[in-house]
């Protein structure tokens, strides 16, 4: 709120107030010093870092039991993935339901305390927990609990040779998928003030229960794909790569074969947004486990609006990339493992498709940047959990595959024989890392940037300070500045200045007539071009980010549904042998996959704030 605009801080102060305002137009005076401070004005307390060491101990030891339980899950994950000894398939799906079960009683008895709690007034954090990212979260949850009875009808088919632990998993985790999703649905924006340090072992335990979950799945998916992997790699030529599969299939028959090859085959299918779900739910808790016991002002964050004028540029073009992206999976495919002649045409089909795409994301991103350049508006630079988990998993995510792209372009200055497809996998693993890089600027500028609280048609807005009953001053605000702090709703001001301010339009007609008389007039700050004043640049900036949300869903799915020339190229494997590179593949290749639909969230979320 404006200093003029503040009712006064005490009867003295209100009276020299009063007397001023008899003599002329004058502003309300500020308070007198030795007036009492104002509640928005922080009191320092004393012995306040005394008071967050505790708050501090808790976040530190919390976060320490949740990596010693990651960890012991990543080292069983990798026993059952290297065949050790002693270590089966049950071992780790014992352990992971175990840790399922744990989290289920904690959300059980967070859920019944919050219902026996629900008139107290609990602080919410308006960042946390969209709306759009929980619908994500929901459809990904579905898709998942169907996977999880794909797998229940498996392990019925191959009951005969599979430990009843491969049939109470899948129950196991459809019943925390479904309580998952109610309790983010209800308390992901909650930020938790009592049995806090219960409630930081309980989050955090939930996060790298989700985590693990993740790991699995990807294990899983990722023995999938290098066993078709390894059967393509014979059609390219390559005969002195082994060829041994890593096969896990029960070794009995299924009593309905068809129905089995059909349920195995659309399990991995389905993999993908399996992944996407339990990435999502660690995240979202994250930010949960980071709001426990958190302060926060009383600054209410602008509720998302979606609109879809104005961006038919960039849903078209985004349309096309998706339609052409779906055709060029199809036919790689297809073709893709059939022969030597089929699969290097797939290939350079395939790279020629990315290289036109990544170059128009490429273009539309330094449009982006250019124009929030050209603008120069202040950032918001307040402390804001959720955001700042999105920058760091947008940069945190792309160091995979730029983890791949360099490997690719050492193994294809390093090669002694170089086929005819090598040459374009060269700008394609450069254009990968450069458009990352520029998308990445774009998101996090535009997630930073102060959200335009004004229409940019209002120009003007006449306030009213009225001290002690008696209007004292009347200026003209114009919206660019200082009146994009004034809330036209009253229901978001304090009761004193309900009562002190009025706003109307029509002062800004008067203002443009002097102007106009005198040909004076102060030049505007910033400087756009002609075509970006005014709503134009929200259509153009609305246009790239809708373009760019779709081109991030195209490159989504032909990693994630098996289209990888990272795998099916095999110079790599020439250069750095083929154990080590799948190796590195398999590690990068999730986070790469995350961050095409982590960037499309993002992207989402841009697009509505613009």
């Amino acid at each position: 709120m404006l200093e003029g605009l503040r009712s006064p801080a005490s009867p003295r102060a209100a009276a020299s107030t009063s007397v001023a305002g008899s003599s002329g137009p004058a502003a309300c005076p500020p308070p007198s010093p030795s007036a009492p401070r104002s509640p928005e004005s922080p009191v320092p307390r004393r012995g306040g870092v005394r008071a967050s060491v505790p708050q501090k101990l808790a976040e530190t030891l919390s976060s320490q039991y949740g990596l010693i339980v990651f960890v012991a899950g990543l080292l069983l994950l990798l026993a059952w993935a290297v065949h050790a000894a002693g270590v089966g398939k049950s071992d780790l799906l014992c352990f992971l339901t175990a840790l399922m079960l744990l989290q289920l009683l904690w959300m059980l008895w967070y859920v019944g305390r919050s219902s026996a709690h629900r008139r107290l007034f609990r602080l919410k954090d308006t960042h946390a927990g969209a709306g759009w990212l929980r619908g994500s979260i929901t459809l990904f949850a579905v898709i998942t609990i169907i996977l999880g009875c794909l797998k229940i009808g498996y392990f019925i088919g191959f009951s005969e040779c599979l430990s009843a632990t491969e049939g109470v998993f899948p129950v196991m985790h459809a019943v925390h998928t479904l309580l998952q999703v109610y309790f983010l649905w209800g308390h992901a924006k909650d930020i938790i003030q009592s049995f806090k340090t219960l409630e930081r072992f309980g989050v955090i335990h939930s996060v790298f229960t989700n985590l693990l979950l993740w790991a699995n799945g990807v294990l899983n998916e990722s023995k999938h794909q290098l066993n078709e992997h390894k059967e393509r790699l014979i059609t390219l030529g390559f005969g002195n790569i082994t060829t041994v599969l890593d096969d896990h299939t029960p070794q009995c028959n299924c009593t309905p074969p068809t129905l089995c090859t059909a349920i195995s085959h659309g399990i991995y299918y389905l993999y993908p947004f399996n992944i996407e779900y339990q990435i999502l739910a660690s995240t979202m808790l994250y930010v949960l486990w980071k709001n426990i016991g958190r302060k926060v002002d009383s600054h209410q964050h602008q509720k998302m609006q979606f609109k879809s004028d104005g961006v038919t540029v960039g849903a078209v073009l985004g349309l096309t990339a998706l339609a052409a992206t779906i055709a060029v999976v199809v036919v790689y495919l297809i073709h893709i493992g059939r022969s030597k002649t089929k699969s290097e045409s797939a290939l350079i089909m395939f790279y020629l498709y990315a290289i036109t795409l990544l170059m128009l994301m490429g273009a539309a991103g330094l449009a982006g940047i250019r124009i929030y350049r050209i603008e120069e508006k202040s950032l918001d630079e307040s402390k804001n959990p959720a955001r700042k988990l999105d920058s760091d998993l947008l940069v945190g995510t792309a160091s995979g595959s730029w983890l791949i792209s360099w490997g690719s372009i050492l193994a294809i200055l390093c090669a002694e024989d170089h086929p005819r497809y090598t040459w374009y996998n060269l700008p394609y693993s450069i254009l990968v890392m450069v458009e990352k890089y520029i998308q990445n600027l774009f998101i996090i500028e535009s997630i930073h940037r102060e959200p335009e609280k004004l229409s940019e048609d209002i120009r003007t807005l006449r306030v009213v300070t009225v001290c002690n009953g008696k209007p004292v001053a009347s200026s003209c605000l114009k919206s660019g500045g200082v009146a994009g702090d004034v809330a036209p709703r009253g229901r978001d001001m304090p009761p004193a200045a309900k009562g002190n301010v009025c706003m109307r339009e029509g002062c800004g007609k008067e203002e443009e007539k002097q102007e106009e008389s005198s040909g004076g007039g102060s030049p505007s700050p910033v400087r756009l071009p002609r075509f970006l004043q005014g709503n134009a640049k929200r259509k153009v900036l609305r246009n790239i980010a809708a373009f760019l949300f779709l081109c991030n869903i195209s490159l989504w799915i032909p990693p994630a549904f098996g289209c990888r020339p990272e795998y099916d190229n095999g110079l790599e494997e020439i250069v750095f042998g083929f154990e080590p590179w799948i190796i590195v593949v398999n590690l990068a290749m999730p986070f790469s996959i995350f961050y095409r639909m982590h960037a499309a969230a993002s992207l989402f979320e841009v697009y509505c704030n613009i």
